[in-house]
C-alpha cells in the first residue's frame, strides 16, 4: 500500500510469516524489507518482539514531536526490556595469506544500544591514522571490518575485536599468519587458494608435460596453446583449478580467447590474433596444497598491409573518463611504420547494435590520445584507430571494449546494491520547488592540453535546484577580457569538455556557466593561462644496447632506460642481419622492462639491435646500434659439478626457461617455504644452471673463497667472501648463497638464501635460528652461467654479537700498485659496535713473515675508506689488513689481502692532465693492454662517477678522458681510473686547491689568450712632420691580423694612412703625412692571432693634439726650409787675443751659385777681402775694433757681447701660456734660440719657486716650461719667468687666479678619471663570510670601471657582484668568500682624459687554519 497524503500517520505494514524460521516483512511505502530470524527464534520471542514493535508504533502515533528531545520518549519505549549486551552474530575468521596480499577480517554485531567496536592487534589498539593506508576500518549496518593492506611478516599476530555498550562487553579473536613464498613465481600472480577439496591428508603431485613453446602468429590467425597435465593420485571427483594468464593478468573467456579443460589437457584458443595478444602466457594448475605453472612467449606479427608501405595497425585501444557526451580514447603506436613516418591517426566509432563506423576526426592527430565528443547519452559505443603515412592507411586496430555514454555517478549507482533494512520507517514529503538558477561550477581545471585540443573538468555547483543542469564553456585570450562562448548552440551535459580549433602557441583562460530552465548562472572562477601545445615531450633515445647469447635462435637484449621519460609506455626492439641494413621488429607490443629475449633469429647469423622508446607523444629516435653478435647457444652442456643429477635432487620436467623473458618454463611451488633448493635458479638476468662452455665462448667463474662473518644477530648473519680468482672471461653478474644447518657435527641439506643474484660480495642470510650452527657456500655467475659452489665455510654459531668494539672491515682491494706505493680500498664493518666507527688502522707485513710481524702503517686513525701506502720496498711481497675503531676501542682485524708484489709493471701509465686550446681541462689515461671486454672506470675519492653533472667521461679506443664541465672547488679530490679485465691497470691524480687554481689560470689563458706587447701604442714625429703611430708585439705569428681604428671607425690603407706590419720584429706602425683638425680623437690598434687578441689605444685630444699638430707643422716647414740654403749653425762670434772679432755661421745645402750677404743695422756690409765662404762656413772679421779696444777692456767686451745675446734671446720670448696636461698644469714660453748661457728663474707670487717632485721646470727645444702636478688652491696666483741680462733682465708673467681661468684649468684636470679612495691596502677575512668594498669615482665624462683579479678582468656573477652607481660609487662584493678568492685585486677607471688604478690584496683564511 502507498500513502499519498502526508498528514496521515501511516508507516507501513508488518507481515508475519508463521513458518519457522520467523520472518518479519516491513513495507514502508513501496519497498519491501524482509528481516529473517534464526530457527531458535521461538513463539515466545515472537510475542515479545510484537509487543515491542506495537509499543514503538503506538508511541510514534500519539507522542508529541517534542518528546523525541527528552528522556520521556526513551522511558515510554520500556528501555530496560529492549537493551541487551553485544552479541557476535558472525565472528571473524582466521587467515593464512602470502606476503604483499591484502586481508580483511569482518564480523556482525548485534546489541542495543549500538555497541562501540574496537579492533586490537596483540592487545594493542589499532589506530588507522598511525600508519595511513595500512589499516582501514569500516562499519555499516552492524557489519564491521578491518582491512590490512599489503601484508608483511609484522602483520602476523592475534587480532581481537571488542564490542561494548551499557549492557556489557564481548570480545572474539582471529589470527593472521603471513608467509613468504620462496619459489620462483612472479609476485603479480595471485597466490593459490586453500582447501579446494575436503580429502584431508592427501598430497597431490602435479606435472605439466608436452607444454607449448615459444609461438609465432600473424594478425587474423587462430592459435591454440595446450599442455598435458598429470595429477597423482587421480580422483575422478576432484578437478584442479586451471587458470591462464597473459603478462600476469588473469584471462577470462571472451570472444577473443576460449579455454578448455578435458581432465588431462588444458587448452587456450586465441580465435582472432591481434597484437594485443602478444605476451607471456602462463598456465597455472592449482591443487589442494601445491601449484605448478608453465610459461612461454607468444609473438604476433602484423598482417600484410592493404596498401604497400602502409603502417601497422595501432593496438590497445581503450576508453577513459567516459561521460554523458564525451570519452577519451587512447592507444599505443605500432612498431612498424611501413618505411615512412606516421603522419597521424584517425579514430572511428560505432554505436552498439549497428555496423556503421564513423570517423571522429577530420585531420590525423599525432598524439596517441583523443577526446571524442558528440555522443548520445545512454547509448553504448566501441572505438577503433587507424594509422596513416604518405603511402596510405593501416588496417584498423582491434575494437575497444563497449563503453556507455552516461554520467559516472549513474554508472556507479547502477552497479551498486540497495541498502539493507535499517529498522526505521520514515515518510517524507517533497514540496514542489520553484525554479532555482544554478550556482557557480567548482574546481574548474585544465586536465589535459595538447596542440590539438584542451580538456576541461569541473564539479557541479552546490545550488542546483531539483532539475538537471547543463553547462556553457567560455574562453578568452590571455591578457584580454573578451570572453567567447564555445558551445553556443547546445550546452554540454557532462562536467567535462574538450575544446578544439585553438591557436597553437597562444595562451587562453577558460570558465564555465551552469544553466537550467530558470536561467544561466554566474561563471566559475577562470583558470590560469594555458598555452596551447604539447606538454608531453617525445622520450629521449634509450642508452647503450647490449646483446647476450641465449639459445640457437634467440638473443637476450638489454639497454639503458630512456632518461627523463614521462609517461613511458614501453620499448620496441628491432634486429637486423649485419650488412642488410634492414631492421625488423622483435616485438609488436611494447615492453616496459629494459631487457627482452628476441626469438626467431637465424642460427649462425650475426645481428645488430636497436631500441626505441614511446609514450603518448610518439616514438623516440632509435638508440645507437649494438655490437654485432652471432646467434648461437650460450649454454652448451649441463655438467653436474656438485655430483648431483637432476633426479637426485628430486626434480623433473622441463626447467630450461624463464618466465619474464620469453623462454618456456615450468615451476613448482607449495604453500610454504620449499624444503629443498632447486639446482636451477631462476633470476631476472640469467638461467642459473651449472654449466661448462665451449672453448670459443666465455666460461663460468671459479668458486669464491674466504667466507667470513661480518655481523651476527639472533636470526640472521652477514657473510662476506672474496672474488673468484678466475671470472671466466666475462663480468661477474652476481652471487648466490646457500646455507645448511649442522646438528651434532652432521651437516644437513643445502637451502637457498637468495633467489635473485646479489652484486655485492656481502649478503645477510635471514630466517636462521638462534644458537644453531650453520655452514655456507657461495657461487658466482656470469653471462655463461653459474659456477660451481665454493667449499663449505667454517661452522658458525648464530648468536647475537654484543661486543662494544666494531666488527671487521671487509672487501679489501689493492689498486695502483707501483714499486714503492699502492692504494688499499676497503668497506666499513657491518657491525658498528656500541658507538659509530670513527676511523681505521692499516696493518702491513711481509707475505712470508710470521703473524707477530704485523705492524701499523698509520699512527692516527683515518676516516676515509681508502689509503695510499708509501712505505713499500721494490720487489718485496706484502699483505694488508684493516681494523676499525670506535669510542670503545679497536675491533677485530679484517681478513688479510692476497700477497701483493711491489713493482711497477712494464707499460704502466699515469693520468695526464691536459688543457686544450678551448681551455677545457681533462684528465687522460691510456692503456695498451685492453681486452675486448675491458672498460675504463673513473672514480672520485674511489667512488665510481655515475653522475655526469660535473665530470663527463669520453672513451675512444685505448684512451679515456674525464672532462671537467665547470671546474670549481667541488671538484677537489682524488681521481682514479681503473681498467677492467686487465692485470690491475690503474692510476690516480690528486686535484688540490692549489693545483685547481693553477689549472684555472692556464685554462683562462687558453680560453682567452692575449698577445703580449713589448710597448704600448705610441706616437712620434718623423721627417717632413709625418706622424708615426707604432707599437711592438712581443710574440705574434705571420698569420696575425691587425685592425686600425680611429674613433670606432676602421681605417684602411690609402693616401692618408700608410700601414706596415713587420712580422719578424713584431713592430706595427701607421704613418700619417700630417695631422688635420678632424684627426683629433682616439687611435686604436686591434691585434688578433688565432684566438689570441689584444689592443692598445692612444688618446690625442685638446692641447696634446694641438701641440703635436704644431710640432708636426713646424717640422714640415723646417724640412721645406732646408730644401734651399739654410743655416745649420747660427751666427756666433769669437774674440782673439789680438782683439779681433770673428763672426761666423754655417750654411747647408749650398751650391756654386749661392751668394752670402752680410748686414749691419740693416745695411749691407760690403766685403773688403775679409769675407770668407768655404765649406758652407761664413766668416766675417771685424778688425776695426783692434784700434779702439784696450787689453783691459777685453773681458768687458766679451761680457757685453754675451749680454747682448741674452737680451736678444729674452726679447724673442713669447708670452707665458697655460696648458692642461694629464699630469696637471704646464706654463710655457717659446724663444727663437736657446743658449745654455741663458739664465732663467721662475717666480710664484714674486718669490722664487723651490722645485720639488710636484713642481718641475725644463727646456724642450725652444720651449721653456714649468710643470705643476695635481694643482691645488694654493697654486693660484701670479707666475713669472725672468731672463737675466745683468741689468735686471726681462720678465714674462701670467695670472693663474682669474674667476674663469682657474676653474676651467682645474676642471680640465679634474675631468680625468680618478679613484678618490675608500679601498684598504690589505683585507684579511674568514672563509664563508661576505665581503663588501666601496670607493668613490670621479671624472667627466663618466669613467669606465673595470675590476681585476691578478691582472685579469672579473665578470660579475652570483659570486662576484660589481656595481657602479650614480657615476660616483663603485662597490665590489664577494657573496661567500673561499680560499680561491685570495689574491691581488685592482680597480681601473678610464675616460678620455686619463686612466687611474687602485690596488688592494685579499687574504682568506679558514677557521681551522686560523687556530
Amino acid at each position: 500500500m502507498y500513502c499519498h497524503k502526508s498528514n496521515v500517520s501511516f508507516h507501513g505494514f508488518i507481515l508475519l510469516c508463521f513458518s519457522f524460521p520467523w520472518k518479519v516483512i516491513c513495507v514502508p511505502h513501496s519497498n519491501v524489507y524482509v528481516k529473517e530470524y534464526p530457527a531458535s527464534f521461538t513463539q515466545e520471542d515472537h510475542k515479545s518482539y510484537m509487543f515491542r514493535e506495537h509499543c514503538r508504533i503506538m508511541v510514534n502515533e500519539h507522542a508529541d514531536p517534542q518528546i523525541y528531545e527528552n528522556e520521556e520518549y526513551h522511558k515510554c519505549m520500556n528501555e530496560d526490556s529492549l537493551m541487551h549486551a553485544p552479541e557476535f552474530v558472525i565472528k571473524p575468521r582466521s587467515h593464512t595469506v602470502w606476503e604483499k596480499q591484502c586481508v580483511r577480517l569482518h564480523c556482525t554485531v548485534s546489541g542495543w544500544p549500538d555497541p562501540r567496536v574496537v579492533w586490537y592487534k596483540n592487545n594493542v589498539t589499532i589506530d588507522p591514522m598511525a600508519r595511513p593506508g595500512k589499516y582501514k576500518l569500516q562499519s555499516s549496518y552492524n557489519v564491521h571490518s578491518l582491512e590490512i593492506n599489503r601484508c608483511d611478516f609484522d602483520d602476523t599476530a592475534q587480532y581481537r575485536v571488542s564490542a561494548m555498550n551499557r549492557r556489557g562487553e564481548l570480545s572474539t579473536f582471529a589470527s593472521i599468519v603471513v608467509k613468504r613464498f620462496k619459489g620462483e613465481v612472479e609476485e603479480a600472480l595471485p597466490m593459490p587458494r586453500h582447501g579446494l577439496v575436503s580429502e584431508y591428508g592427501i598430497t597431490f603431485e602435479t606435472h605439466i608435460v608436452d607444454g607449448f613453446g615459444v609461438s609465432f602468429g600473424r594478425e587474423g590467425e587462430t592459435m591454440s596453446l595446450g599442455a598435458m597435465v598429470i595429477i597423482s593420485p587421480n580422483l575422478a571427483r576432484y578437478q584442479p583449478e586451471v587458470q591462464w594468464y597473459r603478462d600476469d593478468v588473469l584471462l577470462q573467456p571472451s570472444k577473443w580467447c576460449q579455454m578448455h579443460w578435458s581432465g588431462d589437457k588444458a587448452t587456450l584458443t586465441l580465435t582472432h590474433l591481434n597484437k594485443e595478444d602478444e605476451g607471456l602466457y602462463t598456465l597455472r594448475i592449482t591443487t589442494k596444497t601445491k601449484y605448478e605453472t608453465y610459461s612461454a612467449y607468444v609473438f604476433v606479427r602484423d598482417a600484410d598491409a592493404e596498401v604497400e608501405g602502409a603502417p601497422g595497425a595501432p593496438l590497445d585501444v581503450t576508453c577513459q573518463d567516459a561521460n554523458k557526451d564525451y570519452v577519451i580514447v587512447t592507444w599505443k603506436q605500432p612498431a612498424v611504420d611501413g618505411g615512412n613516418s606516421i603522419l597521424g591517426y584517425f579514430v572511428d566509432r560505432c554505436e552498439v547494435g549497428t555496423t556503421h563506423w564513423s570517423q571522429c576526426n577530420d585531420t590525423p592527430i599525432k598524439f596517441a590520445r583523443f577526446p571524442v565528443a558528440g555522443l548520445v547519452e545512454g547509448r553504448s559505443y566501441t572505438f577503433r584507430v587507424r594509422a596513416v603515412n604518405k603511402s596510405g592507411m593501416s588496417r584498423p586496430s582491434r575494437t575497444s571494449e563497449v563503453v556507455a555514454a552516461m554520467d559516472p555517478a549513474d554508472r556507479a549507482r547502477m552497479r551498486g546494491t540497495s541498502a539493507p533494512w535499517t529498522g526505521l520507517i520514515i515518510v517524507t514529503e517533497e514540496e514542489p520547488a520553484e525554479g532555482v538558477v544554478p550556482g557557480r561550477p567548482k574546481e574548474l581545471e585544465v586536465t589535459e592540453a595538447t596542440k590539438n585540443y584542451v580538456v576541461l573538468s569541473w564539479k557541479p555547483p552546490g545550488e542546483r535546484g531539483h532539475e538537471g543542469i547543463m553547462y556553457y564553456v567560455e574562453k578568452c585570450v590571455s591578457g584580454t577580457d573578451s570572453w567567447q562562448r564555445v558551445n553556443t548552440e547546445i550546452p554540454v551535459k557532462s562536467p567535462r569538455y574538450a575544446l578544439f580549433d585553438l591557436a597553437e602557441g597562444k595562451a587562453y583562460r577558460f570558465r564555465v556557466r551552469c544553466c537550467n530552465s530558470a536561467g544561466v548562472g554566474e561563471p566559475s572562477e577562470a583558470t590560469e593561462a594555458t598555452t596551447v601545445g604539447d606538454k608531453l615531450d617525445i622520450p629521449s633515445a634509450p642508452g647503450r644496447v647490449v646483446p647476450t647469447r641465449n639459445t640457437d635462435t634467440s638473443v637476450v637484449v638489454s639497454w639503458e632506460a630512456s632518461r627523463n621519460a614521462k609517461e613511458l609506455v614501453g620499448y620496441y626492439i628491432e634486429a637486423s642481419i649485419v650488412g642488410s641494413k634492414k631492421f625488423e621488429p622483435c616485438n609488436n607490443k611494447p615492453v616496459k622492462a629494459t631487457r627482452f629475449i628476441c626469438h626467431g633469429l637465424v642460427t649462425g647469423e650475426s645481428y645488430v639491435f636497436r631500441v626505441k622508446a614511446l609514450n603518448a607523444a610518439g616514438l623516440s629516435e632509435c638508440s645507437q646500434e649494438s655490437e654485432a653478435i652471432e646467434v648461437k647457444a650460450a649454454i652448451v652442456s649441463i655438467t653436474a659439478f656438485t655430483g648431483l643429477t637432476t633426479s637426485s635432487r628430486g626434480l623433473s620436467g622441463n626447467l630450461l626457461a624463464t618466465s619474464s623473458t620469453g623462454l618456456p618454463h615450468t615451476h613448482r611451488g607449495a604453500f610454504g617455504p620449499p624444503s629443498t633448493p632447486s639446482v636451477f635458479r631462476h633470476c631476472a638476468d640469467h638461467l642459473s644452471i651449472y654449466c661448462s662452455l665451449s672453448s670459443a665462448g666465455p666460461a663460468s667463474p671459479t668458486p669464491p673463497y674466504g667466507i667470513s662473518i661480518l655481523e651476527c644477530v639472533r636470526d640472521s648473519m652477514v657473510l662476506a667472501w672474496k672474488q673468484p680468482t678466475f671470472i671466466g672471461g666475462a663480468d661477474i653478474t652476481g652471487y648466490f648463497v646457500d646455507y645448511r644447518e649442522v646438528i651434532n657435527g652432521v651437516p644437513g641439506k643445502w637451502h637457498e638464501a637468495n633467489v635473485k643474484a646479489v652484486s655485492d660480495r656481502a649478503y645477510r642470510v635471514s630466517d636462521l635460528k638462534e644458537n644453531r650452527k650453520y655452514q655456507f657456500q657461495v657461487r658466482a655467475a656470469n653471462m655463461a652461467g653459474v659456477g660451481i659452489p665454493s667449499l663449505p665455510s667454517e661452522t658458525f654459531v648464530c648468536e647475537e654479537w654484543t661486543i662494544a668494539v666494531p666488527g671487521p672491515p671487509h672487501d679489501l682491494q689493492v689498486t695502483e700498485v707501483r714499486a714503492n706505493t699502492l692504494v688499499l680500498l676497503y668497506k666499513p664493518p657491518v657491525y658498528q659496535g656500541r658507538d659509530p666507527v670513527k676511523g681505521f688502522y692499516i696493518d702491513i707485513k711481509e707475505a712470508d713473515a710470521e703473524e707477530e710481524a704485523w705492524r701499523g702503517v698509520n699512527e692516527k686513525a683515518i676516516s676515509t675508506n681508502y689509503m695510499k701506502i708509501k712505505i713499500l720496498k721494490e720487489g718485496q711481497t706484502y699483505v694488508f689488513r684493516v681494523r676499525a675503531q670506535n669510542k670503545a676501542g679497536v675491533g677485530k682485524a679484517s681478513e688479510p689481502t692476497e700477497p701483493v708484489l711491489a713493482e711497477t709493471k712494464p707499460g704502466t701509465t699515469e693520468i695526464v692532465v691536459d688543457i686544450d686550446d678551448d681551455g677545457v681541462i681533462s684528465m687522460n689515461f691510456a692503456c695498451s693492454n685492453l681486452t675486448p671486454d675491458s672498460k675504463f672506470v673513473w672514480s672520485k675519492n674511489y667512488k665510481e662517477i655515475t653522475d655526469e653533472t660535473r665530470i663527463t667521461v669520453a672513451t675512444s679506443g685505448e684512451k679515456s678522458k674525464a672532462i671537467f664541465n665547470m671546474p670549481a672547488e667541488d671538484d677537489i679530490g682524488i681521481y682514479s681510473c681503473a681498467v677492467t679485465h686487465t692485470n690491475g691497470e690503474s692510476s690516480s691524480y690528486t686535484l688540490s686547491a692549489e693545483e685547481l687554481k693553477k689549472l684555472l689560470e692556464i685554462s683562462h689563458d687558453h680560453k682567452f689568450p692575449i698577445i703580449p706587447l713589448k710597448t704600448e701604442l705610441a706616437v712620434e714625429l718623423q721627417e717632413k712632420g709625418r706622424v708615426r703611430f707604432w707599437l711592438q708585439a712581443e710574440k705574434i705569428s705571420a698569420n696575425g691580423k691587425i685592425q686600425y681604428v680611429f674613433n670606432d671607425n676602421t681605417l684602411s690603407q690609402g693616401e692618408k694612412y700608410k700601414m706596415n706590419f713587420n712580422k719578424d720584429t713584431g713592430v706595427i706602425e701607421m704613418i700619417m703625412e700630417s695631422l688635420l683638425q678632424e684627426d683629433e680623437g682616439t687611435f686604436t690598434f686591434q691585434l688578433q692571432d688565432g684566438k689570441a687578441t689584444n689592443q692598445s689605444s692612444l688618446v690625442l685630444i685638446g692641447e696634446v693634439f694641438k701641440e703635436l699638430q704644431r710640432e708636426s707643422e713646424f717640422m714640415c716647414k723646417e724640412w721645406q726650409r732646408k730644401q734651399g740654403p739654410h743655416f745649420v749653425e747660427y751666427l756666433s762670434y769669437e774674440v782673439t787675443p789680438e782683439c779681433c772679432v770673428f763672426l761666423k755661421c754655417k750654411v747647408g745645402n749650398i751650391k756654386k751659385e749661392t751668394v752670402a750677404l752680410w748686414y749691419k743695422d740693416g745695411r749691407e756690409v760690403k766685403g773688403d777681402g775679409n769675407l770668407a765662404f768655404t765649406e758652407g762656413v761664413l766668416n766675417l772679421e771685424i778688425s776695426q775694433v783692434r784700434g779702439i779696444l784696450k787689453r783691459g777692456l777685453f773681458c768687458r767686451f766679451l761680457y757685453t757681447i754675451s749680454m747682448a745675446l741674452v737680451c736678444i734671446i729674452a726679447n724673442s720670448s713669447t708670452a707665458l701660456k697655460i696648458q692642461s696636461t694629464e699630469e696637471g698644469i704646464r706654463l710655457y714660453s717659446f724663444v727663437s734660440y736657446y743658449n745654455e748661457a741663458l739664465q732663467v728663474t721662475w717666480h710664484h707670487k714674486d718669490s722664487a719657486i723651490a722645485f720639488t717632485d710636484r713642481i718641475k721646470s725644463g727646456v724642450v727645444g725652444e720651449q721653456l716650461w714649468l710643470q705643476i702636478t695635481e694643482p691645488t688652491e694654493k697654486d693660484k696666483g701670479k707666475y713669472a719667468i725672468e731672463f737675466h741680462d745683468g741689468k735686471g733682465g726681462l720678465k714674462r708673467t701670467v695670472e693663474l687666479a682669474g674667476q674663469a681661468q682657474w676653474p676651467n684649468l682645474v676642471l680640465l684636470f679634474s675631468d680625468r678619471a680618478r679613484v678618490a679612495g675608500g679601498l684598504p691596502d690589505v683585507v684579511t677575512i674568514q672563509e664563508l663570510k661576505a665581503l663588501n668594498l666601496t670607493c668613490n669615482i670621479s671624472g667627466d665624462p663618466m669613467p669606465e670601471v673595470v675590476w681585476l683579479k691578478n691582472e685579469r678582468e672579473i665578470v660579475s656573477d652570483d659570486h662576484y657582484i660589481m656595481k657602479f652607481e650614480s657615476g660616483k660609487y663603485a662597490s665590489f662584493t664577494i657573496t661567500t668568500v673561499n680560499t680561491t678568492d685570495s689574491g691581488k685585486y685592482s680597480i681601473l677607471v678610464k675616460n678620455k682624459y686619463g686612466t687611474e688604478s687602485a690596488d688592494f690584496t685579499i687574504s682568506v683564511f679558514s677557521p681551522d687554519s686560523k687556530k
